[in-house]
């Protein structure tokens, strides 16, 4: 692991979005319960405008030449056709699927919420601050912007698949929130699935009924049903979705095992009937104890090795800029500065001579005697090519340049 170590008890991106400690929201909130988090009990003193305002709005939509999916819109719980407020990108943009801000104007003065998709991918400072919040979470993080115009609701009361961190950027917005009728659901079980439960839940005493204002934030565990309605101004909002790793998907994991053992690659009886319970039940019985046999022999390593692939997957490290690089690599000496690379957890090692760093991306071999020097920029702390451990300085900055060059050591401006 880099020096941002998720076991921390720092987590500074998720303690601007609680009331409590890191320790507290872990034991009793994680996974469990909503938790309201008022402006005056967080970190800072301007709430999120750093991350977000209604003036990147604007300039998103009528700038960025933003694109379907990465922008929608809805009005009165309906997602419109993507035509209603996207058109071509004209002369040198021969694109058809462009946001129109003539569009979007003429839906939101008509009551449409607008929403950005992955403004994570596309607004720098959310940019920093997602990755920062996968580094103290363990698990992978989106973002949306909701901008809903006055006294508007976007979407019907509903549960979402994925915990979501909802932060209030500006404007006022009426929520509330009801105990799950499908606590936990996977992402195979939306909340269409239990519409007309959904609805009734809807209809009782809300375990939240607040208004969340500027620099206030809200948890929900997966599963909570909520629904919100803007007040008196434009409520511009960030939803950050958290799609937490489950027991499912260790189960999922674990039963790639399967295929390893040959009593549970064998054929069903020829002629067997599928609809017959009372057929099949003596081979599901020999089945589950295979299977049960199989699980017993397995140890963590297989499906640590699954699930960490795929969280290397589905979240993304530092950017690499890469003509600042080059600039970087031609002057960099001694004395250059430099750090691991951010959210770019590595292992290492060390056999035949050779060090071995295993990345999300790649695997890169040095000789042996650079590992002190791996390992002290692995602690993520900045550190001149010429002090790390083990080697003279000129070895120093070979190991260094070619940690640069694969990307998994940059040089800060």
């Amino acid at each position: 692991m880099t020096g941002s170590e998720r076991g921390s008890t720092n987590r500074p991106a998720l303690s601007r979005c609680i009331r409590v400690s890191a320790d507290e929201f872990a034991e009793r909130h994680w996974g469990r319960e909503p938790l309201l988090s008022p402006a005056s009990e967080l970190d800072g003193e301007h709430g999120f405008d750093d991350l977000f305002s209604a003036g990147a709005v604007d300039e998103l939509v009528t700038r960025r030449g933003v694109r379907t999916p990465f922008i929608r819109m809805a009005h009165e719980g309906s997602v419109l056709a993507a035509s209603a407020y996207t058109g071509s990108g004209g002369f040198g943009a021969e694109v058809v699927d462009q946001v129109s801000s003539d569009k979007v104007l003429a839906e939101f003065a008509g009551g449409a919420t607008i929403v950005l998709q992955g403004p994570h991918r596309l607004w720098p400072p959310i940019i920093d601050f997602t990755r920062e919040l996968v580094d103290d979470l363990g698990h992978p993080a989106q973002v949306n912007a909701y901008v809903t115009p006055p006294s508007s609701q976007g979407f019907d009361p509903h549960y979402d698949t994925h915990d979501v961190f909802v932060l209030q950027i500006s404007g006022e917005k009426y929520w509330r929130i009801h105990a799950p009728v499908h606590v936990d659901p996977l992402r195979t079980q939306p909340w269409e699935q239990h519409r007309a439960a959904v609805a009734r839940a809807a209809t009782h005493e809300p375990v939240i009924d607040a208004v969340l204002r500027p620099g206030e934030a809200l948890y929900l565990p997966r599963g909570w049903i909520h629904s919100a309605t803007a007040l008196g101004a434009t409520s511009v909002h960030l939803t950050v979705g958290l799609a937490a790793f489950t027991r499912a998907d260790l189960v999922d994991a674990l039963l790639r095992r399967v295929g390893e053992n040959p009593a549970l690659r064998t054929s069903l009886p020829l002629g067997v009937d599928l609809r017959d319970p009372a057929a099949l039940a003596p081979i599901v019985e020999q089945t589950v104890q295979a299977l049960i046999e199989t699980l017993q022999q397995t140890d963590a390593s297989r499906p640590a090795a699954v699930l960490s692939a795929r969280f290397d997957a589905d979240t993304r490290a530092e950017p690499v800029a890469p003509l600042a690089t080059l600039d970087a690599l031609a002057t960099l000496d001694a004395s250059t500065r430099v750090r691991w690379r951010g959210s770019l957890p590595v292992r290492m090692t060390t056999a035949d001579d050779r060090v071995r760093i295993v990345g999300r991306m790649k695997t890169l071999s040095l000789p042996a005697e650079a590992e002190p020097a791996v390992r002290r920029l692995a602690t993520g702390d900045p550190v001149t090519a010429g002090e790390l451990p083990g080697l003279d300085a000129e070895s120093a900055v070979v190991v260094v340049r070619r940690l640069v060059r694969e990307g998994f050591v940059v040089a800060p401006a």
